[in-house]
């Protein structure tokens, strides 16, 4: 009898703690459970962010001891995490499992592709707080900003130039040395980057999918298209921070801004002249060279400059051909040779 009267205790006790339990607030028992997590939590000492799992910790201690064991085989760069490797190895095997519907590219991250969609949608989730202008992405956003900021992170460490991006720093690295170890086998031309000469290549490609829906003009890129675009609309959203002036593309306000800078990154090879267009070098160096590319068809004189040949149609070739020629037929077909 007493053992049974004693059980029966114990139950109502038991009964009772349960009942406790039960009766405690939401944010009691989250209480709790936080303390339970804290127990069990792991904060790094250099920067204070905790984690509830040791090797969690470990692996973020890698970005302050800039470890990173994981190293290619085939390039030799490092990575903190195995799985940054794997995802790298898939730019040596060529493997893209990502393919998009709509135009059947395909990508080797998935991440990649959920970008190029937005391509297709038009979707535009980032924009600037300055300017409205929006972006595919925050990193384009990011570097956007820079033009409001004013902010130049990488700088040239032999001349002391300042950039906003690191593609634009590396391009005028190489103007130093003037390195392009990228060559087109159809025209001869070189480029700095393996990218540039792969845009380039879709020059001389007869595909050219990306139509203008207001003129009908068809480009090889998109990017093209997007440009071209511009010039329809007359947005010009590239600004020069020193005197004002906008522009419609990129590369035209960095040309633009080499007159306020005075710098001329292209080097004659033959001499110690210096320009600021590649386009002027390559003008300049035809005078050593002796290439003359422009042909006037009518008399057979060559030229240096395009300039010098529209001047020579203009003035002087004109006028001896037609003080030469006193048929009136022969002027007149003459004259529409000169013109064309």
């Amino acid at each position: 009898m007493k053992e049974n009267e004693k059980e029966t205790e114990d139950l109502s006790e038991a009964e009772e703690k349960h009942h406790h339990i039960k009766s405690l607030s939401h944010s009691q028992t989250e209480n709790i459970f936080s303390l339970k997590r804290s127990k069990k939590s792991f904060t790094c000492l250099q920067c204070g962010k905790s984690f509830r799992h040791k090797g969690h910790l470990n692996d973020h201690m890698k970005i302050h001891t800039g470890e990173k064991p994981h190293t290619c085989d085939q390039c030799g760069k490092s990575f903190r995490h195995k799985r940054n490797l794997n995802d790298h190895m898939k730019i040596h095997t060529g493997e893209k499992l990502h393919t998009c519907h709509q135009c059947g590219k395909s990508f080797p991250y998935k991440p990649s592709l959920k970008l190029h969609m937005r391509f297709h949608s038009g979707e535009k989730p980032h924009t600037c707080d300055q300017c409205g202008k929006s972006f595919t992405q925050k990193a384009h956003l990011d570097y956007h900003m820079r033009i409001h900021t004013g902010e130049k992170p990488h700088t040239c460490d032999q001349c002391g130039k300042s950039f906003a991006h690191v593609r634009s720093f590396k391009s005028h690295v190489l103007s130093h040395s003037g390195e392009r170890p990228y060559n087109c086998d159809q025209c001869g031309k070189n480029f700095s980057w393996a990218k540039s000469l792969k845009n380039h290549l879709k020059v001389h490609s007869e595909v050219k999918p990306h139509l203008c829906s207001l003129c009908g003009k068809s480009f090889s890129q998109l990017g093209l298209l997007t440009q071209h675009q511009k010039r329809h609309s007359g947005v010009k959203n590239h600004l020069c921070f020193y005197c004002g002036k906008t522009f419609i593309r990129a590369d035209e306000l960095k040309q633009h801004q080499r007159i306020h800078t005075e710098e001329k990154p292209y080097k004659c090879s033959h001499c110690d002249k210096s320009f600021n267009q590649s386009g002027t070098l390559k003008a300049h160096e035809r005078i050593h060279t002796g290439e003359k590319l422009y042909h006037c068809h009518p008399c057979g004189k060559r030229f240096t400059h395009c300039k010098s040949l529209l001047s020579h149609k203009k003035i002087k070739c004109l006028k001896s051909c037609l003080n030469e020629s006193k048929d009136p037929a022969l002027s007149s077909a003459m004259l529409h040779l000169h013109q064309m």
